[in-house]
């Protein structure tokens, strides 16, 4: 893999996490030292951050991690909800109806996940992002999936922006499990309909929870969880 590749992989599963957050500024020569390269792969790899959204330039202070605007979050799902009720619809049309049968059993099972003992719900968001998996490669459609893609990587920021809660979990578990039934049945219509509520339901509690402040952007040192 080339150093602008791995630079680029490193610092964009960061800015994802959260371990370098909104406002963060990435100085060249810190970030340089901190992922063993030079400073042109780097400039490289910033140059796709930029592209996908995650970073900008700023005059007189580099390049910063970007923040997220509620504003944002709703121009983000107005894309999101017609894509993905369109892959619910085709992965119902052509779905391997074990693999969400499989799939509906394990959001069923949800709810040891979620109030197990890992605060952050690995196993949960996993088995999510298992059924996008499965969703996408029943739905069969590149262009689909092309444009899918650089959507999730920004939701997956969304979600940090106010801490998930049990209670939306739950109520998140139950709605993945009607999506999953309802591909498992062979039901475009109802797969779509599941699709929207979840989103419409997952779009609402962010913009009724409490944001994380967004700070100035500062200079960093070392990763932080």
């Amino acid at each position: 893999m080339r150093a602008s590749d791995r630079a680029y992989a490193s610092l964009r599963d960061d800015i994802i996490a959260w371990h370098l957050p909104p406002g963060t500024v990435l100085a060249e020569v810190e970030q340089s030292q901190r992922l063993g390269i030079s400073r042109t792969p780097l400039r490289e790899a910033l140059a796709r951050l930029t592209t996908e959204g995650l970073v900008a330039a700023h005059p007189g202070r580099g390049v910063v991690v970007t923040h997220i605007s509620l504003e944002r979050m709703t121009d983000l799902f107005d894309v999101r909800i017609p894509l993905d009720c369109r892959a619910a619809e085709l992965a119902a049309q052509a779905a391997d109806r074990k693999v969400f049968q499989d799939l509906a059993t394990g959001f069923q099972e949800a709810p040891q996940l979620i109030t197990g003992e890992d605060p952050e719900q690995r196993a949960y968001y996993a088995l999510v992002a298992e059924l996008d998996t499965a969703i996408d490669a029943a739905a069969n459609n590149a262009y689909l999936l092309q444009a899918q893609r650089q959507l999730r990587t920004h939701l997956v920021r969304v979600r940090r922006l106010a801490k998930d809660n049990p209670v939306r979990l739950l109520q998140s578990a139950g709605e993945h499990l009607q999506i999953a039934c309802a591909i498992a049945q062979g039901n475009p219509d109802l797969a779509a309909a599941a699709t929207r509520v979840h989103l419409h339901n997952s779009l609402q509690h962010l913009l009724s929870a409490e944001p994380a402040p967004n700070s100035e952007p500062t200079q960093h040192h070392g990763l932080t969880a």
